[in-house]
């Protein structure tokens, strides 16, 4: 009988091993989980950075760049699938700036770049400014407040110390590529709900980018808004449908203003 318990013991440890293996949910790895490039025509990244501590949902524990990982790109990358019609992965790559794939890869996706304090050294900075010259996208998400702005831009600075953040006019063609964004509802997080159905943010919603020398959009920042939890809260019943869409319908107009700029 103690060999039958020891061996069911051993098993089962093997069976949950494997589990956690493939529940794609290991944000550790540097290379992340998921399909290789070559896979799909379009996988998107999460940039990885140097950062302490962190959040989530859900029962998950993320640092700060893998917020809302993997419930946001479990919900929207199907939808993706669903309304363009490509093939398109089933989860992210992870790499930092300096991984040689990172140029395999046009589509970036960084989030809590104000609170995670993402500061790119002089090595990652070129390396983005060599990502973004190749014609290379960002999408910049989950930060708000005045505080969070300031360490963001002075970060970003880092990146492109000769071009101005902007506001993205309500006629660039990043808000009618897909999907015509007439109204621009701010996405809140699911903290930012309140009972009653009210929004308690810490300002108003910005749609702020950066602009290459020909008019090409390179870097697409969501500010005081949070796209990502309205994607990761798409099953929530008390996250409400009409921001979930807002955020669907967003989030494909960036790829494919990424995929044909």
């Amino acid at each position: 009988m103690k060999r039958t318990a020891l061996a069911t013991l051993a098993l089962l440890s093997v069976i949950a091993g494997i589990a956690y293996s493939q529940s794609g949910r290991n944000t550790s790895r540097n290379d992340g989980p998921g399909q290789r490039w070559e896979d799909v025509e379009f996988q998107p990244v999460r940039l990885i950075y140097r950062t302490s501590g962190g959040g989530g949902s859900r029962g998950y524990f993320n640092p700060w760049w893998a917020i809302d990982y993997p419930d946001a790109e479990q919900h929207f990358l199907p939808a993706l699938n669903r309304f363009t019609k490509m093939s398109v992965s089933e989860d992210s790559r992870h790499v930092d700036a300096v991984n040689p794939e990172l140029f395999e890869h046009p589509f970036l996706f960084i989030q809590q770049p104000g609170k995670g304090y993402w500061s790119p050294n002089e090595a990652e900075a070129g390396r983005l400014r060599e990502f973004f010259a190749r014609g290379g996208f960002m999408l910049v998400d989950d930060f708000h407040g005045e505080y969070e702005w300031e360490t963001f831009e002075s970060n970003i600075h880092a990146v492109f110390p000769e071009q101005d953040v902007i506001e993205i006019p309500e006629d660039d063609s990043l808000m009618h590529v897909f999907f015509s964004l007439e109204d621009r509802l701010q996405i809140p997080g699911k903290r930012h709900l309140m009972r009653g159905g009210g929004v308690s943010m810490d300002g108003p919603p910005h749609w702020r980018g950066v602009y290459d020398r020909k008019g090409r959009l390179e870097v697409g920042i969501n500010f005081n808004m949070d796209m990502g939890d309205a994607w990761e809260h798409a099953d929530d019943p008390e996250y409400p449908a009409d921001m979930t869409g807002q955020a669907y319908r967003l989030g494909v107009n960036y790829v494919i203003y990424a995929l044909t700029h």
